[in-house]
């Protein structure tokens, strides 16, 4: 997870409970991105994703676009840390069925892993392991 983060670096965007549903839309779309960590403070008290949102849209209609992302968001965050091996970031993510796995240590949010940051990695290193058998064969 270390090395993943050194790539993308630790930016995460964050929102509070208070945001609206409609503002968090506006800003994923925006960012391209699929998840925000809702911070109450300096600590993370959740992560509102695509899904939760469209959950809560489907039942309660367009009214839900003025609710508080606290009334939506997954309370129960599950995280990794930086010092996590791919598989294991990818084990929780597969069992949790979710994309998105903040990075967290001692209380304080140093980044946010994505399902796209774990395929590149395995991706990578598929091809190192390859040209490394490549080299070992040759020789």
């Amino acid at each position: 997870v270390s090395e993943i983060l050194s790539g993308k670096g630790g930016d995460v965007v964050t929102t509070t409970p208070a945001t609206s549903i409609l503002e968090v839309a506006t800003i994923l779309a925006e960012r391209k991105i699929g998840a925000l960590v809702v911070m109450d403070g300096d600590k993370v008290c959740g992560i509102v994703s695509e899904r939760d949102l469209v959950r809560h849209i489907s039942r309660d209609g367009a009214e839900a676009l003025q609710h508080s992302v606290a009334e939506c968001m997954t309370k129960s965050v599950i995280s990794c840390m930086r010092s996590d091996s791919v598989d294991l970031v990818m084990e929780k993510m597969t069992a949790g069925r979710f994309r998105h796995l903040p990075v967290i240590e001692n209380g304080e949010l140093l980044g946010i892993i994505s399902i796209g940051d774990v395929v590149k990695r395995k991706s990578e290193q598929a091809m190192r392991d390859a040209e490394e058998l490549k080299r070992y064969i040759a020789s």
